[in-house]
């Protein structure tokens, strides 16, 4: 198999219009569990406010996933607002359909949770199969320590807590 570059970049305000875009197809695909339905003009619904922040709050942030110089996809990045959770989310990661199952997501993900001393919340829809099979694949192979969180905020999501290794 031939070799891969892959690149994360953070982006800058200019760049909302093209994650806004990106941000179409994962809310096609994800319309399934979280029960969404299109707007009048035929797009996805996104809270403008919450979108913001991504380029506003100074631990969020909204980074494209480049392979081989080619747009392949996002991830979103959050301060955790819920109770008691200090730590950073991996609020999206979506790959274009091209792009996945190819070792591209995991390399990512795996690369962003072993850095530094950040403590990570991961959660994902208990009804997205895939998800929760490319998330376990991840957690398992994370040289971190990784818990259950309960919260019941929603009761369809899965939540882990990954924290710093211990020395």
């Amino acid at each position: 198999m031939r070799e891969m570059t892959i690149e994360l970049i953070q982006t800058g305000p200019e760049q909302a219009e093209l994650i806004r875009n990106l941000y179409q197809f994962y809310a096609y695909e994800s319309s399934d569990w979280e029960q969404e339905d299109v707007e009048a003009d035929g797009r996805f619904y996104i809270h403008e406010p919450h979108f913001e922040r991504y380029w506003q709050e100074p631990l969020w942030s909204a980074n494209l996933v480049l392979v081989d110089g080619f747009i392949a996809g996002f991830l979103l990045i959050e301060q955790s607002e819920l109770p008691g959770v200090d730590a950073l989310e991996l609020a999206d990661l979506f790959l274009l359909k091209k792009y996945r199952r190819r070792g591209i997501g995991k390399t990512l993900a795996l690369q962003v949770l072993k850095e530094g001393s950040t403590v990570w919340l991961v959660r994902f829809y208990d009804q997205d199969q895939a998800a929760q099979a490319f998330w376990e694949a991840v957690l398992e192979d994370l040289p971190r320590p990784v818990q259950t969180l309960g919260q019941d905020d929603d009761p369809h999501l899965l939540n882990y807590l990954v924290t710093p290794a211990l020395h």
